[in-house]
């Protein structure tokens, strides 16, 4: 379908601002909005119980010491050590499982890590001899046999460490990093367990992360291998609000969002690309963690005409904190998109130390630093976007600009998705501004075929990006030409 120039003049809306009042790549566009709240998704995230994450992280403190090494150890007291937190995971997602009338598949995915393999020289030192790693998962398989291979991950990891990475045995509670993440794991599993989406679902705990993240490379390998569509990670780690007394910086409205800008696995020819487009700020996992802050604006709305959501997403523009890795590296090294969400104040004696509680301040990553309504908001924030892309139609496929000619405005071109359309979001904004500005609506093409659309905005000035949106307002990933 050809939609021509004139499609989108200047003051074609009811309340459209007038035309001599704005720049002209403001003038076709509306300001971007939040989407509609979808009354279901809205029930299942507040049914996410900061009773029930307490009762979770306080488990996972009671294992003693979760070190990947300890899985491995014979001597350790009956129910502790890290395979008996993985056992206790499995029962937990069987458990949610029946509850949804068998509505998850349940797995292990066990592997050894050997020091002494190619890939092990990255992380000997912290493992010294062969050692049984686990990760647990549950797959919720999409209703619509189109998407239900597009899947959408979230993760955290239930390993824990002390002092010393290479203590199997010494108290190692891991509260916080990343019993907390694991919570909001097993909660969005939980609560969305309960409603069917077009797309799939993935909840995970992955092991051997404190040892170099090794139980999520191992999975987004899996995950690569089986050919997983996956187009979206989440990875929570450090998600505890952190609640030291005294602490008055920490913030309770947000939650951190990091992101890679040019993407790690990019070839050498998509790097130049990327570098010549100017599209170092729109890799997918950039336009993922911009998918995270639009369900915060949605289902966190300001109590007030131009407030800031009572719950957001602070987006980052960088892969991770300085010398600090997670998960989401190992999703992001295989070409999936993939972010990381961590609390806004971390505080470093609450984490990778011995407990010491006479010490001054309290050393060790214990339960009482950890503020459950906080997590909670994590979970709820975490599973709205989860269940938004889920629902929505997919991602168009091979967007692009047309630049064969000089022109003043410009031509754009793609192919639907797999998921049925409502109409597509054409997005833009200014080159330096980090989120989308402007949006017009597009009908889609006859049959579902592809699309081509011309609009007065000029490539030269701002950047677009095109999005599928379902009849329900369920928005899917922003794809960049």
């Amino acid at each position: 379908m050809r939609l021509p120039l004139l499609f989108l003049l200047c003051g074609m809306a009811a309340g459209a601002p007038s035309c001599l009042a704005q720049t002209d790549y403001a003038r076709p566009g509306r300001p971007l909005a939040p989407a509609p709240a979808d009354p279901a998704i809205a029930r299942a995230i507040a049914r996410i119980d900061p009773a029930r994450i307490h009762q979770i992280i306080e488990k996972l403190v009671t294992f003693q010491t979760r070190n990947s090494l300890s899985s491995m150890e014979t001597d350790l007291p009956s129910g502790t050590g890290v395979q008996a937190a993985a056992d206790w995971i499995f029962d937990q997602f069987q458990q949610i499982s029946i509850e949804c009338g068998g509505c998850l598949e349940v797995r292990r995915d066990t592997f050894t890590a050997d020091p002494n393999s190619a890939e092990g020289t990255a992380w000997a030192k912290r493992i010294p001899k062969p050692t049984r790693m686990t990760n647990v998962y549950a797959i919720l398989r999409g209703t619509d046999p189109a998407q239900a291979n597009t899947m959408y991950l979230v993760t955290g990891h239930y390993d824990s460490r002390n002092t010393n990475v290479l203590d199997d045995h010494g108290f190692a509670p891991g509260a916080n990093d990343d019993a907390s993440g694991v919570a909001v794991s097993l909660e969005s599993a939980r609560v969305l367990s309960q409603l069917k989406f077009p797309a799939s679902l993935v909840f995970v705990a992955v092991a051997g992360e404190e040892q170099g993240l090794v139980g999520s490379a191992h999975l987004a390998r899996l995950a690569k291998e089986q050919g997983w569509n996956l187009l979206g990670v989440l990875n929570d780690d450090i998600v505890g609000g952190n609640t030291t007394p005294g602490e008055t910086l920490q913030l309770k409205d947000r939650i951190r969002v990091f992101s890679e800008g040019v993407p790690v696995s990019a070839t050498a020819e998509q790097q130049r690309r990327i570098r010549a487009l100017g599209a170092e700020n729109d890799s997918p996992s950039r336009e993922l963690a911009r998918a995270v802050e639009d369900a915060g604006k949605t289902y966190f709305p300001a109590a007030g005409a131009g407030g800031k959501p009572s719950f957001r997403a602070f987006l980052v523009s960088r892969p991770d904190r300085y010398l600090r890795g997670g998960d989401h590296s190992s999703f992001n090294r295989e070409g999936f998109a993939a972010v990381r969400l961590t609390e806004w104040r971390e505080d470093y004696n609450h984490q990778h130390q011995n407990v010491q509680r006479d010490a001054r301040p309290v050393l060790g990553d214990l339960l009482e630093f950890v503020d459950f309504t906080y997590v909670a908001r994590v979970a709820r924030i975490n599973a709205a976007t989860l269940a938004t892309l889920a629902s929505s139609p997919g991602e168009p496929q091979k967007v692009q600009i047309d630049a064969e000619r000089l022109e003043n405005g410009t031509t754009l071109n793609w192919q639907p998705p797999a998921g049925k359309v409502a109409h597509y979001d054409l997005l833009w904004r200014e080159t330096t501004a980090p989120d989308w500005q402007y949006t017009i609506q597009v009908p889609p093409a006859a049959e579902n075929g592809p699309v081509s659309i011309t609009v007065p905005v000029s490539k030269d000035n701002v950047i677009f990006g095109v999005r599928a949106v379902d009849a329900a307002g369920h928005r899917g990933l922003v794809v960049a030409p």
